[in-house]
């Protein structure tokens, strides 16, 4: 019966798919025989665009767009899709991969259904925001009938202008008026000087169009063509048979134009092309953001790491493995705390004050630089920190990182002296106010109550502050006081 059912409806179907044909195509002969020159064209394509309606005989597509799965992302490259053409597809189930201005994201689907067809296929790159990348058929609908959406209407072309008429064919030899030597004087660039001596050129045959009746290079190569072209053009005499070779200069430089070294002739010059990944990209444009919007104020200071170095080995003892970055962080936090003026982002309506201390840590990647935030940094205890940042850390290298684990932030805190920086300046993160650029550690001797030399471990760090936010002498009082809390951690309570 299931099956006499269906017979039934597709037999119902065909039908009135062929009347509602019938009918169209009756009216289109009556519009074209009354209106034969507005309708001609029109009969085929109402026919075409019916049979290919979806209500007739397709099926309506869902359709699924590039999305925005950033703030700041503007386009996406296709990595990997982890469905395929045919597969079911529930709500929440992973689509695709996607890398964004920040990191490799999983794109969910948000309906039903079934992935019909694929239009963006992986290692597409630039990827516009809504760019329709695939469709989808509606749970319980035939996914190979899934009708391709009408492309948008394209703008129609402007005609090009008319091409001008070609201009009178000039005289094929017009004599040119030399300038008289004798009136005015020559200024040939190097590059026309060269060309008119190797060519035996007059160079008073030249016209000059540079400054001052400078003879360009332009010049020089226009009079070439002309002499080219049967144009007058003053050759020097030949030299004679028997005339003595050119003696050498003075300077001992020979006259004539040096050869090359004989062998083969140098290659052009190779190169590759790197194709800028979207992280690249944004992160120079954001740098470029900063430094040219952002007043950047610097201020430096040397803190003792002594008393940090003899608590890590004391924690070493106990099985809790912490780095002096780990207390840089915990170190921050306090200070900004203590500090709440530090704590703020400049905005449109000026300085907004921050809720919240959350530490961006910059971390290296092939793929660019990454800030992982540390969340409430300052009620997190040394060791949470340490295995917080470790995680975060690892995650920013396998492009793993969620949108919400690298965006936002009230400030920033970019370690080199692993890489045996000693010192260095750092770019502020917009929209925050201050970032705090650290260097390593080295051992220098001070004079200890003006008697005893001791061995000190100094580690130089550099505050990068916007100007309009935090001035040199609020800099300086947060300097201090993070340098207080470093030299001191028992006593400022950071483990």
């Amino acid at each position: 019966m299931a099956a006499s059912m269906r017979l039934g409806r597709r037999g119902v179907f065909m039908a009135l798919r062929a009347i509602t044909q019938h009918q169209l195509s009756t009216q289109c002969r009556v519009l074209a025989q009354s209106k034969p020159q507005r309708t001609a064209g029109w009969t085929g394509a109402a026919v075409r665009h019916l049979s290919r309606s979806p209500s007739v005989c397709g099926v309506a597509p869902l359709k699924v767009q590039m999305p925005a799965l950033s703030p700041t992302m503007e386009e996406g490259n296709i990595v990997k899709w982890l469905k395929k053409e045919g597969e079911d597809v529930a709500a929440g189930d992973a689509l695709c991969e996607i890398e964004t201005d920040k990191a490799v994201v999983v794109m969910e689907s948000s309906e039903d259904g079934v992935l019909a067809k694929i239009l963006v296929q992986e290692g597409s790159r630039g990827v516009r925001l809504g760019t329709l990348i695939a469709l989808m058929a509606a749970e319980g609908e035939d996914w190979k009938q899934v009708e391709m959406p009408a492309p948008e209407p394209a703008t129609p072309a402007v005609a090009p202008p008319p091409a001008a008429a070609p201009p009178p064919a000039a005289d094929p030899a017009p004599q040119l008026a030399p300038v008289a030597p004798a009136l005015t004087q020559l200024r040939l660039s190097p590059a026309a000087r060269h060309i008119l001596d190797t060519h035996g050129l007059d160079p008073h045959l030249a016209k000059a169009t540079g400054p001052r009746g400078l003879i360009t290079k332009e010049d020089a190569v226009k009079l070439l063509s002309q002499s080219d072209k049967g144009r007058p053009a003053a050759v020097p005499p030949p030299v004679p048979l028997t005339a003595p070779p050119p003696s050498s200069p003075a300077t001992g430089r020979p006259t004539h134009t040096p050869v090359s070294v004989p062998g083969r002739p140098v290659a052009p010059g190779r190169f590759t092309d790197v194709t800028a990944t979207n992280v690249r990209r944004v992160i120079a444009q954001r740098l470029t953001e900063s430094k040219s919007s952002i007043p950047h104020a610097y201020a430096s200071v040397d803190c003792d790491l002594g008393a940090v170095i003899a608590l890590r080995r004391q924690l070493a003892t106990e099985n809790i493995k912490v780095s002096v970055n780990d207390f840089i962080i915990k170190a921050v936090a306090v200070s900004l705390r203590e500090m709440p003026e530090v704590n703020v982002v400049w905005s449109s309506e000026g300085p907004q004050p921050l809720g919240s201390i959350h530490i961006c840590v910059a971390v290296a990647t092939a793929r660019g630089l990454m800030t992982p935030i540390i969340r409430d940094a300052a009620d997190k205890g040394l060791t949470e920190i340490a295995n917080t940042a470790k995680a975060l850390a690892q995650r920013a290298r396998d492009g793993k990182l969620l949108p919400e684990e690298y965006q936002g932030g009230s400030f920033s805190i970019s370690n080199l002296g692993m890489f045996g920086i000693s010192e260095f300046s750092a770019v502020i993160n917009p929209p925050q106010a201050c970032i705090l650029a650290v260097g390593g550690s080295r051992a220098e001797l001070r004079l200890v109550d003006g008697l005893t030399l001791h061995t000190h471990q100094l580690m130089t760090v550099t505050l990068s502050s916007d100007a309009r936010l935090v001035d040199a002498e609020l800099a300086s009082r947060f300097l201090e006081r993070f340098r207080s809390h470093l030299e001191s951690p028992q006593r400022a309570g950071l483990p």
